[in-house]
Formats: C-alpha cells, structure tokens, sequence
C-alpha cells in the first residue's frame, strides 16, 4: 500500500534504539527524508551510517530530551537541513515505575521533562513550520498504563496521562491548520529493557518473552516493528482524517479502548 510519505521529511527523538529505531526504518522505507537525535553519539552515528548505506537520507543530531533547549535545536536543525518538517515523531522517554513513596521530586521531574516537556518543546518548535506548508502530523509514544494506571506505576504512568491530555487538546487547536496529533499506546513490546529485566530474574531472554507472553490475549509479545507500522500509518496520507486520538498497539492487553 502506498502511503504517500515519499520526500516527506520527519524528526523523531529517541530514534537510534527500540521502537524509535524500527520508526526511522520504517519511514525511511517509504522514502522519507529523517533526522534523528539520540544521546548517545557513538550509537546514533552508527545507525545514521547504517542508514545511508543503505541509501537512505538521514540527519543524525546529538540531543537530549531532558535538556532544556535541545529539543527545539533538533526541530531547527532539521529545517536548516531539509527546508522543513512534516513528521514530528516524539519516541524518547523510559519506563521506570516504582511505588509512591519511593518516587522523589527529582525522579517526578525528571519524567515529566522527557515524557510531558520533550513533546511540548518538539510541538512548538515544530508547528510554526508546518503551518506555512499547510499541514503536519504530530505523533507521540505513550502507554496502555495511561489509560489504566496500576499500583507501582509512579510517576510514568502520570506523565503519560499528561501527554494524552496534550494529544487531544493540541489536536483541537490545530485541526484548522490541517495538523493531525496523535498518540500510541504501546504494551509490552520487545526492547532491550524487557531483556535487563530477564537479566535480573536470571532466566534467559526467551524464557522471559514467553513468560510475559502468557498474560497478553495475543500470546506473544510484540515487536517494535509492529508499532513503527501505525506510526507510519498516521504519518501517511491514509490517516488524513484521524486525529486526537490513542491507538492501542498491545496485542489486546489493555481493558480500555
């Protein structure tokens, strides 16, 4: 299926590993121009290099989420590079959780600047740019535990709650510019986290999906592919009338729609 994403040009934070990763690929796929911001250099150029072997266009800048400034020096050196910006892809972030009492105001901070801030910097950096081409599509990771929160889920799962909050008022305001903002709900996806947990129970990494696997309706767990794949789905010109809204990509193990 052609999604019409062909020259497109997208930003995404966090994208040298795990489901940021498996998005640059699946962009790049469909002929768009990505720029990419990781913290670590050697793993972000590594990918960047990896990339253009392979043909792709790709724009690799070092940048941290959870620096004040970075965020909009990544959108603007995108623009610099490209000339503008159509995709905003907000992917960095973690999931720590811990139970309340164990949370300090700084672990608090800390969260809400790159789940809640980040975004809210990539957003205003970004739309002034897509207003004058007439349109663009913000697209935010999220959570199934923002929608459902349990015990022991401080302070992600509140910080996530706060970016589904700012996907559906930010949808609002900019629906007459003909920008589309979106978020996705990830369960439990494969990544390099779910293999230090499997690490520290001291089974083997497939033992540990299989196990997990269990309590999904789906049986397995899913891989980041899958949720690069409705990502660019609500990139793409096939998702031209969907917006403020939080696709569940979790193989049905969330009670919430």
């Amino acid at each position: 299926m052609e999604l019409g994403l062909r020259g497109k040009v997208a930003a995404v934070t966090g994208g040298s590993e795990g489901i940021g990763r498996a998005t640059v690929l699946r962009l790049v796929e469909e002929g768009v121009k990505v720029a990419i911001c990781a913290r670590r250099a050697e793993v972000l150029n590594a990918f960047a290099a990896e990339i253009k072997k392979a043909g792709g266009d790709v724009l690799p800048v070092l940048a941290d989420a959870a620096k004040e400034g970075d965020m909009e020096r990544f959108i603007a050196e995108t623009v610099r590079h490209y000339g503008r910006v159509d995709i905003v892809v907000n992917n960095a972030g973690g999931t720590g959780q811990d139970p309340f009492a164990k949370v300090t105001d700084e672990a608090w901070q800390h969260d809400l600047t790159i789940k809640l801030f980040a975004h809210i910097r990539t957003a205003r950096a970004a739309i002034p740019h897509m207003k004058k081409q007439g349109g663009g599509r913000i697209i935010s990771l999220n959570m199934v535990g923002a929608k459902q929160p349990d015990a022991g889920t401080f302070p992600t799962t509140i910080s996530r709650a706060a970016g589904l909050a700012f996907t559906k008022a930010l949808s609002k305001e900019l629906a007459p510019d003909n920008i589309l903002v979106n978020a996705v709900a990830v369960g439990k996806i494969k990544s390099m986290q779910q293999e230090r947990r499997a690490a520290r129970t001291g089974i083997s990494v497939d033992e540990h999906y299989a196990k997990v696997g269990k309590t999904i309706p789906l049986g397995r767990m899913g891989e980041s592919a899958e949720v690069a794949n409705v990502i660019a789905f609500l990139a793409s010109d096939a998702a031209s009338y969907v917006t403020g809204v939080c696709i569940n990509v979790d193989g049905g193990l969330s009670g919430t729609l």
